[in-house]
């Protein structure tokens, strides 16, 4: 039977190098055409290597935790062949091992009682011979409180650390977000926001909403929707610095800064001000979750001109976002908190958020970055702005 390649593909732009993060199957298992075999990591994004043919893996080449390039064989898959019985019952055959070893630690009568009582028996203590346990131990075991804290000192046998070689993804967001320092001017500028009037937007229509689009409605389209507004009054915030030229972007590709599988992602919204709000929701969403599982391509990802994190779904009152270059600006949302404020003279309690722009001081005034915030929080206090565009 003919033996097939399996080839690290072309992984995109700028992107020649992998690292193997695992494989899905191992020699002798059976696979089919285009089911993923192993899974590559680059420092943009995780993709993944399907069968060229159905039969039966032979040989991997490239381990688990290697670096490969574009081109380089990763292992062998040979066309037609069926998966023996040896193999199948490989897996089932390391279950029995795990259970026969929990099983020699005890008798029948201590198996018996421990069934019967929910204990553990690869958990308690045991007094037998050979680190047998016997019945006393489980009844023991099933009897006793639940442990208290101790006064003394105990040595555990379990590593007292452990060292894990960084993905490729956190290398590169580690290296982009110190090089961000060393090279903008980076400064940052606070506000806050009254989330009355949005908040109660949103519960009024997001059951219509939601009916009407499929989609829930947040708070991050309607930021998004309110930066794009204020990026097109403020021109410098939405451009870069190359070289001794700055380029003022005519376009609003908006980065939204995501939780993925491999770390904090920011996958951008294009053409952020030409879509609805809805429009913005469902692009948010299908990134989310294609960050989620780990599909995101480079694509996805590049040619944002301005990003929005919002810190605030992991509770961070307040924060000091880094700017994601080229970009010249990052806007922070922050957790909404009722606070006391004084409204008219009065002091009232609201839901108030802080919101933070982080900017390139090379490229952005003080003056720019201070009536940007304001512009933010004039949309979102009054979201009927958004709709009439003033």
């Amino acid at each position: 039977m003919a033996l097939k390649d399996i080839i690290v593909p072309t992984m995109g732009e700028s992107v020649s190098e992998a690292t193997i993060a695992k494989w899905f199957k191992q020699v002798g298992e059976s696979v089919k055409q285009d089911e993923p075999v192993a899974e590559l990591e680059t420092d943009k994004v995780t993709l993944e290597v399907n069968s060229p043919v159905s039969g039966v893996l032979k040989e991997i080449i490239a381990a688990q935790g290697s670096n490969v390039e574009v081109g380089a064989l990763l292992g062998r898959i040979e066309e037609g062949a069926v998966q023996t019985a040896e193999v199948k019952a490989a897996k089932p055959e390391i279950a029995a091992v795990k259970s026969a070893v929990v099983e020699d630690k005890s008798g029948p009568a201590a198996r018996k009682i421990a069934e019967e009582t929910g204990v553990n028996l690869a958990a308690i203590a045991t007094s037998g011979k050979d680190g047998r346990a016997t019945k006393a131990d489980v009844l023991n075991a099933a009897s006793s409180p639940a442990p208290v804290a101790s006064t003394q000192v105990t040595t555990s046998s379990a590593p007292r650390e452990e060292r894990v070689k960084m993905t490729k993804l956190r290398q590169t967001i580690a290296k982009r977000l110190k090089d961000s320092q060393n090279t903008a001017a980076i400064l940052t500028t606070f506000n806050e926001i009254d989330m009355s009037n949005i908040i109660a937007l949103r519960s009024e229509y997001k059951d219509a909403f939601e009916k009407k689009y499929g989609i829930r409605l947040g708070f991050m389209s309607l930021f998004v929707k309110a930066a794009v507004s204020a990026l097109q009054e403020i021109p410098e915030v939405n451009a870069c610095i190359e070289g001794d030229e700055i380029i003022y972007k005519k376009h609003y590709d908006i980065g939204v800064a995501v939780g993925g599988s491999q770390g904090l992602v920011v996958p951008v919204v294009r053409n952020a001000d030409q879509l609805s709000i809805a429009g913005i929701e469902a692009e948010i969403a299908r990134l989310a979750g294609k960050a989620k599982d780990g599909s995101l391509a480079m694509s996805d990802m590049t040619g944002g001109t301005f990003t929005v994190s919002n810190g605030g779904v992991y509770g961070s009152l307040l924060s000091t976002p880094i700017i994601n270059p080229p970009q010249s600006a990052i806007l922070g949302m922050h957790k909404t908190e009722d606070r006391p404020i004084a409204v008219k003279g009065q002091v009232v309690i609201r839901p108030m958020m802080y919101v933070a722009l982080s900017y390139d001081h090379r490229i952005i005034d003080g003056r720019e970055s201070v009536t940007f915030l304001l512009k933010i929080k004039e949309a979102v206090e009054d979201p009927r702005r958004l709709l009439l565009g003033v």
